[in-house]
Order: structure tokens, then sequence, then C-alpha cells
């Protein structure tokens, strides 16, 4: 079984709220972790995937957690929505810490519906699919080194194997040592089921092929500006359906979006959100590509790498607590920066990817204009890339490989 790294954060989080609430996509390891930490903390272990267990919190919710035993874990709590206004009941009654692990597979919309009913009485924390750092068994947690004092520690030669099939595996733990073969396999089960059990449950779709659609033309332009609207225009789907279409793509963790940063007074940035797969192992499958296609597909390969980087940037900075914001940069005038990390103390760190293994000319062109806008608040500028070698590039400045992230 693979570490988990969000587990210190987890715990913490029980020790000091009576509710934690730990969402994420189904098969990244919550059940297997959450069951972990129970034993370990003496819990009581339920799940909704149980139907007798459904049927009973369905049937009368308060007399279900009215009933419950000392501190406990319930698994797919989306399934039954008014768990958690008996769960609130109890808290409020009894706000001891550790009372509640909760966990979903299904995103409430901005979490807007779980923290209406548990505000001021839970955390939320999402567990997303194992980082590379996690499958390797590494402790490196580089977004923490990014922090630290001396940049110099982050200067480590890359090592490890390639990072294409890293790529095409993503980060799923059911995929991880399998051949093309199984993976396709098994993504196509898992789309099948989120599809049928989940985004139908979600939504009223009359024509799930076309929501599958949508997904693969996100994932034909991941880790880029996207405009859901001309996409859906290429489909044949009107606006506001491809907009509720991304909405459920987001609630089932498929896809993300990472907002613009915006606090420049300097210059005109871009407002638009990236919209960023989740997973590159799943993009890789929505493409209906392989490892050796990809090879031949740079430009696509350079989306899929720059969304691998993404994920595991966003990963790491959930182990962290507190969680910094992550943004990517973009002016009108065309510099950019394709993640921008924000500490709670002002602190900002640009992250740039480039798919070569020597660095062009203009490689800093972007992290020097964010760099001018943020003035002292700038920490560093980092350009991930695929040759081996650290380098520095000047004040603040340094070239990493992409190894550097988990190796």
């Amino acid at each position: 079984m693979f570490p988990r790294y969000l587990t210190p954060r987890l715990t913490a989080a029980l020790n000091r709220s009576p509710v934690v609430y730990l969402t994420g996509a189904r098969q990244v390891g919550k059940t297997t972790l959450v069951r972990r930490l129970a034993g370990d903390r003496g819990m009581a272990y339920y799940t909704l995937d149980d139907p007798a267990v459904l049927a009973a919190a369905r049937a009368d919710p308060v007399g279900f957690v009215t009933g419950l035993a000392g501190p406990v874990v319930i698994d797919e709590v989306q399934r039954a929505p008014d768990l958690l206004l008996a769960v609130k009941m109890a808290v409020d009654s009894d706000r001891r810490p550790g009372r509640f692990l909760l966990t979903g597979s299904v995103g409430f919309k901005s979490r807007s519906e779980a923290a209406a009913a548990l505000v001021g009485r839970a955390e939320f924390l999402t567990l997303r699919p194992p980082a590379q750092g996690e499958l390797e068994r590494s402790n490196r947690n580089f977004v923490a080194g990014l922090w630290a004092g001396d940049a110099r520690e982050l200067m480590r030669p890359g090592n490890g194997r390639s990072l294409v099939p890293r790529v095409c595996a993503g980060g799923y733990p059911p995929v991880q040592g399998k051949n093309e073969a199984d993976r396709t396999a098994w993504f196509a089960s898992y789309l099948a089921a989120l599809i049928e059990r989940d985004l139908m449950s979600l939504a009223r779709i009359e024509y799930p092929e076309r929501a599958l659609a949508l997904l693969r033309a996100v994932a034909a332009a991941t880790a880029t500006p996207q405009n859901v609207g001309s996409l859906a225009a290429e489909l044949g789907l009107p606006a506001a359906t491809a907009r509720r279409y991304e909405e459920l793509f987001e609630r089932l963790f498929l896809v993300e979006r990472l907002p613009a940063w915006t606090a420049s007074l300097k210059k005109q940035l871009t407002r638009r959100p990236k919209l960023v797969v989740n997973d590159t192992g799943l993009a890789v499958y929505l493409l209906r590509m392989n490892c050796e296609g990809l090879d031949q597909r740079p430009e696509i390969l350079g989306r899929l790498v720059e969304s691998f980087v993404l994920a595991d940037l966003a990963k790491q900075a959930s182990w962290l607590d507190p969680e910094p914001q992550r943004f990517h940069y973009r002016t009108r005038a065309g510099a950019e920066v394709d993640a921008v990390l924000e500490h709670t103390d002002g602190r900002v760190v640009g992250v740039e990817v480039k798919l070569a293994g020597k660095l062009p000319r203009r490689a800093l062109s972007g992290l020097k204009a964010l760099r001018e806008d943020v003035g002292e608040r700038f920490h560093l500028g980092i350009v991930l890339y695929t040759g081996t070698q650290p380098l520095p590039l000047g004040e603040r400045m340094l070239a990493l490989p992409i190894a550097a992230l988990w190796s």
C-alpha cells in the first residue's frame, strides 16, 4: 500500500474538529485511508455502499446517527445527504473533536451544501490520486521546500524512470504497474461506472455520450484557458448544457479549474481559468492515445506534461496546513506562468513547465513579468524541464528537472 501524506493533516483535523469531511474521486484510496485510520483510532466504520446501511441511513437519518456509539467513519455519505443534518444535531449536543469522519466521492456544489449544514463544525479535506512521491515512497515534499529559507536545497539532479510512462499511468492506484491494455480496460470501466452511477444521479442527462464527448474535448485542451462555449459549439451542444456538464465533471473530481491570478494593478491580466484534467492517465485514455503515440505528438504531450506537474503540485499543496493557494498567470500581452502558488504570508512562487531538455531563450519571460508584478512578495521562480541538471538562472530563479518533484 502506498503511503498517503495527507494522513498527518487529516489526523490533526480530527484532533481539533468534531467533524472532518474527506472528499475525492472514486478509487483514489479514501476507503483504504479511513479504514486504516479508523483502526488506529478505535472508530467504528460504516459504508453507505452497503445496501443495508444505506437503507437504514435513508429511512431514519436522525435515528441512525443517534444509535452510533463512539467516534465513527461514515463512508460515501453523499448517498444519504439527510445524514448531514443529523450529524449537525449530534455535534450540537456534543462537540468533542474527532466524533465523525465523513467521506464522499461526489463533491457538493462548491461545498456549499455540506458547509451550510456543518458550518463551524467541520473541516473539509480532499484526497487526490497518489502523488509521484507517494508512488515512489519518497518523503519529499517539493512544495514545502519552495518556502524553505535556502532554495539551494531544491537543486538535486533528476533521476527515475522516463517521464512519458508516468504521464500515461497517472496516479490512480488500481492502474499502477499495469500494461497499457489493462489500463485502458480499467479506465473504460471506471468512466462507464461514473457516468451510469454518479453523473446520472447528479443530473438528468438525456445524452450521456455527449457529456463524454465534452470531457474528451476538455482533455484535448487540458491545461489551457478554455472557452467551454466554443467547445460546446464544436460538439453541437448548447452552451448552458456544456457549462452544466463541466460543473458535474468538477463535482466528480475529473476536472479542476485553476483560477487566474489577478492581484496585479500594473498589467492587464486574463481572468479566464485553466481547465485541467486531474489525472493524466485518464486524459491519455480519453484521447485514445498510448505512450508511443504521445512521443510523436509533442503539442499534446506538452499539455499533458503540464497537467501532470499541476496535478502533482496540487497533491503536495494539499498536504500542507495551511494550504497555499494555486493560480495561473497570463497577461493580455502574452506573458504567462503555468502555476502560481501563494503562501498565506503573501509570498509568491511561480512555476513554469517546459517540455525541453535545454532551456529555450525565453524560458524566463513569464516569470520575470510575474516578478515585476509581485515585487517584494516574489519568493522564487522555478522552470521545471526535462533535463537532468539543476541550474541557477539569476536572482531567485532556478531551473530544475521535473523529477525534482519527487526524487
